[in-house]
């Protein structure tokens, strides 16, 4: 595990360049670093060590060291590829998961893709066709950016490290700006800086001669789904698959632990790694048992015979650490739970290396309670005719609140307009009011059609699903999990994000993932033959916090307040709306999110710009000491 950062063609660069744009993402590897420069390319590297201590330092060479490998992740089925390899008569100086990559990678090429069973992000750079070519992992769970600006090509684990270039231009992407206030990220390769890109999940680039392409590799399905499938048989197939993929998943040289929340996810993963050796799992929650899950985590720790590390926070834990949090972030992201995850991820860093957690069950197995809208719009649609729905929508969209009336106007649209996650946050009539140039506004639909076009043939809830594997999935639940851990010098292993794991799931139909009555059944049905029923079965919290009711409380009222008069405030927002919404939420319409996505995005931009703002967040420079 590690950082690493990179760039080409850039002569007049000073040669320390390199070592502090490494520097920049130390907190991705304290253990060690290293170098490579040879005139026409530099490479960094910062290790986390996990496998093979000893050996596996990077930059890594083949054998006649004209490529030049960086690697951040594990690929959890080396050795069969190893074996493969030293078969074709490749030697191996170690016996690290990287060098298979630089090897691999000389024997397929791009091909050597479709074998890899991990989570990665690498860059291999030829010298002698002075090619750089960059992949990310199937789900997106490691990052990969580059900047290309037609003149200078750079790229790194995390954005922050091109402040450090010289002939890095770091600009707003403003246009980007009404996005992130519908989706509350960009759910597309695009970023907020200008000529700054996401390596998507799935896809590699190949970089030459000035020129930069991208090709997806890998783009998860529902080709293949398998309408006989019933629910026990489903349930069979899971627990051999979650078996087989914790234990990939616990592979590694330090001692690993487990994150432990009250639902099922966590539970089951703690659950089959205890049975391969007593692993330490931690929890996070309030004192307040509204919000806290505590009590039930820690009842199941001990339920399965393991230790559970409890880990409280309180409102001055979540504000002081905002602007720390936005830098750690990279782009503004406005989930609340990334608080919650980031002390997590540090108090369990002083105890282990590697943690275990339960990311990607609900988008896989249908776990979110949303999908079960489909149910009623399906049945709506079947009804009534398309053009009745579109004038009964009408007619209620010009008339005043009634029962009925917001299920009548979503009914008239198609899904990838009515679909919660496409106006998450603000929809475009509130974005009108809070942008101080409403001329900037975008239709976030159109934005994100082509994906529900992907699976234009299918039934909603499938569609629904496809999209959170899509966006919500990589661009918010990954990326804060990379980030709050790394942040920490933590990894993180998200055995229900596999690719063993996502291709059953793309076979199994509706009716063994989702019921009128019940959420991710098939996967409920495998855990409760091997947790306490009532942890099987417990409806979802999430990761809950008291945000709603601090934003109201006066010392944190008055910290919101000051940055909604802020000059970055005003430069981007009508500060009369912002006042407005807190009104209102004061008067008891929760308008958390909204809130929360705009005190967070001026939180982002201070520390980022601030040389357009006269607030100080933190310093970048000396972040480390923050």
């Amino acid at each position: 595990m590690c950082g690493f950062v990179g760039y080409v063609n850039q002569e007049d660069v000073p040669e320390e360049t390199i070592n502090h744009m490494a520097d920049r993402i130390k907190h991705r590897g304290p253990d060690d670093e290293a170098y490579f420069a040879d005139g026409k390319a530099a490479m960094g590297f910062r290790r986390l060590s996990i496998i093979d201590l000893a050996h596996g330092k990077q930059p890594m060479f083949n054998e006649d060291e004209t490529k030049v490998l960086t690697f951040n992740g594990e690929i959890y089925n080396y050795q069969e590829i190893r074996k493969e390899l030293q078969d074709m008569g490749y030697h191996f100086r170690t016996d690290v998961d990287s060098e298979v990559l630089i090897h691999g990678y000389q024997a397929w090429g791009a091909d050597l893709l479709q074998k890899l069973r991990g989570m990665f992000a690498f860059v291999i750079y030829d010298s002698k066709t002075q090619e750089v070519f960059g992949a990310r992992d199937h789900f997106g769970i490691k990052p990969l950016y580059y900047y290309d600006d037609g003149d200078t090509f750079m790229w790194g684990s995390e954005i922050k490290s091109f402040l450090e270039h010289p002939n890095f231009k770091k600009e707003l992407n403003l246009s980007l700006l009404p996005i992130h206030l519908s989706f509350e990220f960009i759910p597309s390769s695009e970023t907020m800086f200008k000529n700054v890109f996401k390596v998507l999940p799935g896809q590699y680039f190949l970089h030459k001669d000035g020129k930069t392409e991208t090709h997806h590799y890998y783009k998860f399905n529902y080709d293949h789904i398998d309408e006989t499938q019933t629910v026990e048989e489903d349930a069979d197939k899971i627990e051999k698959l979650v078996d087989n993929s914790v234990k990939a998943h616990m592979i590694a040289d330090v001692e690993v632990g487990s994150f432990l929340s009250s639902g099922i996810d966590s539970s089951y993963v703690l659950n089959e790694a205890s049975k391969l050796k007593p692993i330490q799992s931690f929890s996070i929650g309030f004192k307040n048992s509204k919000y806290s899950e505590l009590s039930w985590s820690t009842e199941f720790a001990k339920e399965i015979g393991q230790k559970n590390t409890e880990i409280y926070m309180n409102g001055d834990d979540y504000f002081d650490i905002l602007p720390t949090m936005m830098y750690y972030m990279d782009e503004p992201l406005s989930n609340p739970s990334a608080i919650q995850l980031y002390y997590l991820t540090k108090r369990t860093s002083e105890s282990v290396k590697v943690a275990l957690s339960g990311e990607g069950a609900d988008e896989f197995f249908g776990g979110y309670n949303t999908y079960l809208e489909a149910i009623p719009f399906e049945r709506y649609q079947k009804m009534v005719p398309k053009p009745i729905r579109k004038v009964l929508g009408a007619v209620a969209g010009k008339m005043p609140r009634f029962h009925g009336k917001r299920f009548l106007v979503r009914g008239a649209q198609p899904l990838s307009e009515r679909y919660y996650r496409v106006n998450y946050v603000f929809n475009y009539d509130d974005r009108n009011k809070v942008l101080k140039d409403p001329s900037l506004n975008r239709d976030s639909g159109a934005y994100t059609q082509h994906i529900f076009d992907d699976v234009a043939g299918k039934d909603e809830m499938t569609q629904m699903q496809y999209f959170d594997i899509n966006t919500w999935l990589p661009f918010d639940i990954l990326h804060k999990a990379d980030r709050m851990s790394m942040a920490n010098s933590l990894e993180v292993r998200t055995p229900l994000v596999d690719k063993e794991v996502a291709a059953f799931a793309a076979t199994m139909p509706v009716n063994t993932r989702i019921t009128p009555d019940e959420t991710k059944i098939s996967l409920r049905t495998a855990a409760e033959r091997q947790l306490p029923k009532k942890t099987a079965l417990k409806e979802k919290m999430g990761f809950p916090s008291p945000i709603a009711s601090w934003i109201n409380d006066p010392k944190y009222h008055e910290r919101i307040v000051k940055t909604f008069h802020s000059d970055t405030a005003e430069k981007f927002f009508n500060t009369a709306e912002l006042d407005r919404l807190l009104d209102e939420h004061a008067n008891g319409k929760s308008n958390m999110q909204k809130i929360f996505t705009i005190y967070t995005f001026i939180l982002w931009y201070q520390v980022y710009f601030p040389e357009d703002t006269s607030e100080k967040t933190i310093d970048l420079v000396h972040r480390t000491q923050v």
